[in-house]
């Protein structure tokens, strides 16, 4: 059982995918529009928000089994959830400060329940007044933020004859300047106002469920892409291979987002792999160090102050940049967490939401409390405007109100 259960943490990596928001008052400036935040690094630059928080929710809404992260944009939730009933996969625009339906969009799709309950599993990202969504099958969506009208959409499986990962395609859309880049296998880069394709990778790096990320390559615009193969750093013009460092495990499953300080990059992968931190020189990704201390199956750790927070297998832990441990906590489980204001939100494999210090010297907690039922906690909370939205595989959203005084 225990590793089936291993198996399935995959899922999650859309929660790793998984999270998103953006201004739920009005204030466009302040948005958590994609995975990981808007700079995608699991931080949000939000303070004077509470820690106790309020005992009654704001508002709370079932939206469908799945994984799949939030993002807010403009005062509207978008997320994906499958109802299992119809057998669809359902998109969601909800009014974020309320939980009403703005607009849906329903079709039909698999449940892929391999080693885990299924549903869906990538986060949309919102840019501007259009949001992108894709899907574990290789549906690739964008959609008018406000209306839900389709503006253009593609099937990436059928188009490029494609191999599903294990557990499907899990990727969030990354959208850099004109262009919308996924990685599946391929990474490829499309238009992002029409679809076209502008770049693809010569090779195909087999099973990716990781979202890209920005690199600077000695002065090379890049992407760092953590995959099937390990890592491998492209260009961001043309998709050009620059430098790759090999990290295949068993089975295949490297789903962390890789986190990026200077020219230095930090992966990690769970199944008893370990973590190591690469140096780009030249044509090379070289290890500074490996360890097996921080074994991540799917949400990435999170960098501040120049140390590592982060999940080691279900212990939650603080390394330094040396691969030392400060300080690790058992009992939280396989969950979800992001940074903000130098403490960390958590939401624990048992659906507490626990708040406690970013800092290397203990685990020191500041508050803990249950605020969901039932399901999976692999999700990545959302800190927006004091309000903070969580969410379990069963689909249940909670928004939870820590706005201060």
């Amino acid at each position: 059982m225990r590793h089936l259960t291993w198996r399935s943490m995959i899922v999650a990596v859309s929660c790793l995918g998984w999270a998103g928001a953006a201004a739920a008052e009005g204030d466009a400036d302040r948005a958590w529009n994609q995975f990981r935040g808007p700079d995608r690094t699991g931080i949000s630059n939000e303070t004077g928000w509470s820690v106790e928080g309020k005992s009654e929710p704001v508002w709370s809404k079932n939206v469908g089994l799945g994984y799949s992260g939030l993002s807010i944009a403009d005062g509207r939730l978008y997320t994906l959830g499958y109802d299992e009933a119809k057998e669809e996969d359902v998109i969601y625009c909800l009014d974020a400060l309320t939980g009403k339906e703005v607009w849906t969009h329903r079709y039909p799709s698999a449940i892929w329940n391999r080693a885990h309950r299924g549903g869906t599993l990538s986060t949309p990202t919102v840019d501007g007044d259009v949001v992108y969504f894709s899907d574990r099958e290789g549906k690739f969506f964008c959609f008018e933020a406000a209306t839900g009208k389709v503006v253009w959409k593609k099937d990436l499986k059928a188009e490029y004859n494609l191999t599903y990962p294990t557990w499907g395609f899990s990727t969030a859309p990354f959208v850099l300047g004109d262009r919308v880049i996924m990685n599946v296998g391929k990474v490829i880069a499309f238009d992002k106002k029409t679809g076209r394709e502008v770049w693809q990778t010569s090779k195909n790096y087999g099973d990716a469920y990781a979202t890209p990320i920005e690199f600077d390559a000695q002065g090379t615009p890049a992407l760092a892409i953590f995959n099937r193969t390990g890592l491998v750093l492209i260009a961001q013009k043309d998709g050009s291979q620059i430098a790759v460092f090999e990290w295949s495990i068993q089975p295949y499953v490297n789903a962390a987002h890789p986190v990026v300080t200077g020219n230095k990059v930090f992966i990690s992968s769970g199944y008893n792999h370990g973590c190591a931190l690469l140096e780009h020189a030249g044509s090379d990704l070289k290890p500074l160090w490996t360890s097996k201390i921080m074994r991540t199956h799917m949400n990435a750790v999170t960098l501040w102050q120049d140390h590592l927070y982060g999940y080691d297998d279900s212990v939650f832990k603080c390394i330094d940049l040396q691969g030392n441990e400060k300080w690790s906590v058992r009992g939280i489980g396989k969950a979800a967490h992001i940074l903000a204001d130098g403490k960390l939100i958590l939401l624990s494999g048992r659906g507490e939401l626990i708040i406690a210090e970013a800092t290397p010297e203990e685990f020191r907690e500041l508050s803990r409390r249950k605020v969901l039922d039932g399901g999976q906690y692999w999700t990545t909370p959302v800190l927006l405007n004091g309000l903070i939205y969580v969410r379990n595989s069963n689909g249940d959203i909670v928004c939870l109100d820590h706005r201060g005084s």
